[in-house]
């Protein structure tokens, strides 16, 4: 297996919000390229450690060859089962956990996963292609008021009843099972952008990929019992990368007794981070502090 592909974002950032030491506990609840678990086990040293998940198979494979020799232990679970996950590696507290909600290079460069637009493999968008139901599926089966619903929830997509009913007219003839016929179907349906700033099927994409790994309720459950673990003065750290899950984090963070917001805005990449990563250019950080 290679190595990963991701470049880890507002690494710099993460690093001095979690001030990471050595000998402390940290938990990495998006493993993903593992990026952010090397710098700060790195830097927690041997008689630290990090406890990092994922729930993806592939990344876990990935890291596992990638980490060998860092103090990461590495479990496939949802980041909203931390909890559990430290319970059974003998962890009751940790000094800081990391979200970090974006999808991976790895991810997107698969193209048997169907997050690529391009990919001529099947629409899965499935974290865990094991459990659930994939993204191709859903677009063969629910009614065109249902689709409208989850790429206008899910993806703010103004198109999203225009793009629901070419799905299934399509389907009539020839059900949609690949990224590319997706993507070449929500082409014809939604104007191009004025600026060119974004692929016009990317709401649609997103809607999908969080309806099939129900990703918007993870989040909440995860904001909702994650501050329970972390130890007085240690930090909770999100990066986010569109506004359905920043305004949930910012709520949370703000109306949660057990935290004090560190950020009162969010903590956006610098111009030369995004010239570097233009998947930077989206994310945003925010921070609180367990009191």
């Amino acid at each position: 297996m290679s190595s990963s592909l991701h470049i880890p974002v507002l690494a710099d950032e993460v690093l001095h919000a979690l001030a990471p030491q050595p000998g402390q506990i940290y938990a990495d609840g998006t493993l993903g390229g593992g990026g952010h678990t090397r710098l700060l086990a790195e830097r927690v040293g041997p008689a630290g450690r990090i406890v990092a998940v994922d729930r993806d198979p592939q990344v876990i494979a990935r890291a596992e060859r990638n980490l060998a020799g860092l103090p990461v232990q590495i479990a496939q679970a949802d980041y909203t089962d931390l909890p559990e996950v430290l319970d059974a590696v003998g962890v009751t507290a940790v000094q800081g956990i990391l979200l970090d909600l974006g999808l991976s290079s790895d991810q997107l460069a698969d193209v048997s996963r169907g997050f690529s637009f391009a990919a001529d493999g099947p629409l899965d968008l499935r974290f865990d292609p094991e459990e659930g139901e994939p993204a191709w599926r859903l677009l063969a089966r629910l009614r065109a008021d249902e689709l409208a619903q989850i790429l206008h929830d899910y993806g703010e997509e103004r198109f999203s009843r225009r793009i629901a009913r070419a799905i299934v007219e399509q389907r009539q003839h020839e059900p949609i099972r690949t990224a590319r016929e997706l993507a070449h179907l929500v082409h014809r349906c939604v104007p191009p952008p004025k600026h060119h700033r974004i692929d016009t099927a990317t709401r649609t994409f997103q809607a999908l990929r969080i309806a099939v790994n129900h990703e918007l309720a993870s989040l909440d459950r995860a904001l909702q019992r994650l501050p329970d673990r972390l130890s007085r003065g240690g930090r909770l750290v999100v990066i986010s990368f569109h506004s359905l899950e920043d305004r949930r984090v910012k709520t949370a963070l703000r109306s949660d007794a057990r935290l004090q917001v560190v950020t009162r805005k969010p903590i956006r990449p610098t111009a030369a981070e995004v010239e570097q990563n233009p998947r930077a250019g989206s994310a945003r950080m925010r921070v609180a502090e367990r009191v």
